[in-house]
């Protein structure tokens, strides 16, 4: 039995409706439907940041209008041009039926789209079944808890992850598999893996893939078509121009031991950096996923290219290196690096949020992905968050706003450090019969025991900080004198981590005076009371 879950029709994708229904459904009903979709939603943020990138690669071979393309390499040579068609293609609200057929039934060779087909299976190698075998020739896979994120694998933690273990496995349906195929893809870990045989060795390592530990944003915009639309990425000053541009249902299986094909635009910038190479095992009726290889798919160096979702922090070497994933970190902390363009050297916002259609700028708000991980295996928290509509205030079009939401940004920021700093000085008065705790003493952290204000205190400090930070960021407050809130926010994050029996202890009043006057020198001395 070949194939049998063809993801042009099967309902795997889960949107929201701009009726408020939620349905699931297959690539062609959720490009026909884009302009009555509101929105996503995938329940596993890493799957959702792979399917996008999926979605705008499909976007630029079908998004046309005058019977140009989003994809269309003449038309990319110039970027005035190119952002002609793409306005050209909004103003249709929505991608052609016939065209999104085209692509799907003609453009792409058949199977290619099929979860389990024999030859060409989606997104995945069917070689690896004959590759990874063990010492005695028999077949070797992974294990379908290595395919899905958040099961345990081994024998380690299966009480405190989930009831699942390596020796009675639980199949995963078929639909919610292809998240996973998309996340493990993108998202993967670096170092040991199931050894693939291709030549008389067994190598059994591999590279994390393109988009570990790292954070997405895209503009987002109230319907699905639009979201799509502007998530296409411009053209790339990287890419090679004169190499051919394929996603891997285009072309054929790469070669894992030859020299990556040349980083074009947009779709092998989009889906063709994946380290890993997967293969999943279907049951009898093709409805679920009982096993799956998952192992590497190249050890060539990856080639440089600019993934046009992420922000670039500048290291202290001066070059860039993605923004990482922080599960502790809100979005809104990281507002001004996608308003900001020329007035702040040492960040780069996302190449997706430059040259934005002004007349949707109003209705364009933020959506962000993460995945906390560190560089190999470990897997802690992931995310995904929204913002209000705040594109308008992008530096280009709204300089003042753009600062001001900035200056916000810095005044929660310094709040939020110098109430870290107090708490743990406080905590040393407090704790350290010897410390003077007179006004001007200087006292001394030990960072190895900084005790449990601090971070008691930051944790109620940042959800308060939010709220006063989206009060602040308006127009209206624009002129305000914003330091103040956030300092009165840290001194009842404060309070709230000594709590009132401790401060009845004359040491701990002392500190927490102390603690208290520390956060007073963050407001300006004409605002202060």
């Amino acid at each position: 039995m070949s194939g049998g879950f063809d993801l042009r029709a099967e309902p795997w994708i889960p949107v929201r409706l701009l009726t408020g229904e939620s349905v699931r459904l297959g690539l062609r009903d959720l490009f026909k439907q884009a302009h009555e979709i509101a929105d996503l939603e995938l329940v596993v943020p890493p799957a959702a940041a792979g399917l996008l990138r999926v979605l705008a690669a499909i976007t630029a071979r079908i998004a046309q209008a005058g019977g140009v393309r989003l994809d269309d390499l003449g038309v990319a040579q110039d970027i005035d041009d190119w952002h002609a068609v793409r306005r050209r293609v909004l103003q249709q609200g929505r991608f052609d039926p016939a065209a999104v057929d085209a692509y799907l039934d003609t453009e792409v060779p058949a199977g290619r789209f099929d979860l389990f087909d024999a030859t060409r299976p989606f997104l995945q190698d069917s070689r690896l079944d004959k590759e990874c075998t063990d010492s005695k020739g028999a077949p070797n896979p992974s294990g379908v808890n290595k395919l899905v994120l958040g099961r345990p694998t081994g024998v380690n933690g299966a009480v405190l992850f989930g009831h699942f273990t390596d020796t009675a496995p639980v199949a995963v349906p078929a639909a919610e598999a292809v998240w996973h195929l998309l996340a493990q893809l993108y998202f993967g870990p670096s170092g040991q893996c199931t050894p693939r045989r291709i030549t008389a060795q067994r190598a059994g390592s591999g590279d994390a893939a393109p988009l570990r530990k790292s954070l997405s944003y895209f503009a987002w915009a109230p319907d699905l078509f639009t979201s799509l639309v502007l998530a296409v990425p411009g053209p790339q000053a990287e890419a090679d121009w004169e190499a051919k541009d394929a996603c891997p249902w285009e072309e054929e299986l790469n070669a894992p031991l030859e020299p990556l094909a040349a980083m074009t635009w947009p779709g092998r910038l989009l889906t063709g950096r994946f380290r890993h190479a997967v293969l999943l095992v279907p049951s009898a009726d093709r409805r679920s996923v009982i096993d799956a290889y998952i192992t590497w798919s190249t050890h060539e160096t990856a080639l440089p290219a600019r993934d046009p979702y992420q922000i670039l922090d500048r290291r202290k070497d001066g070059a860039f290196q993605p923004r990482e994933a922080d599960g502790s970190r809100a979005l809104w902390r990281d507002i001004d690096s996608l308003l900001l363009k020329d007035s702040k050297q040492d960040v780069q916002r996302p190449p997706c949020l430059e040259d934005l259609p002004k007349r949707l700028l109003p209705t364009l708000r933020v959506r962000a992905y993460g995945f906390e991980q560190d560089g190999q295996q470990k897997d802690s928290v992931w995310f995904q968050s929204t913002t209000p509509p705040v594109l308008q205030w992008q530096e280009e079009t709204d300089p003042q706003m753009a600062h001001h939401v900035s200056r916000c940004h810095r005044a929660a920021e310094d709040a939020g450090s110098r109430l870290d700093f107090a708490a743990k000085v406080a905590w040393r008065i407090a704790t350290d019969a010897n410390a003077d705790t007179s006004a001007k003493a200087k006292i001394r952290i030990d960072h190895r025991k900084p005790g449990p204000w601090a971070s008691a205190a930051l944790a109620r400090y940042w959800p308060s900080a939010e709220r006063e930070f989206w009060r602040l960021a308006t127009p209206e407050q624009a002129a305000s004198a914003i330091e103040r809130p956030f300092v009165e926010a840290a001194l009842a994050a404060l309070d709230e981590a000594i709590g009132q029996v401790s401060r009845a202890d004359i040491r701990v009043a002392r500190a927490r005076s102390r603690a208290r006057a520390i956060l007073f020198g963050l407001v300006p001395a004409s605002s202060a009371v």
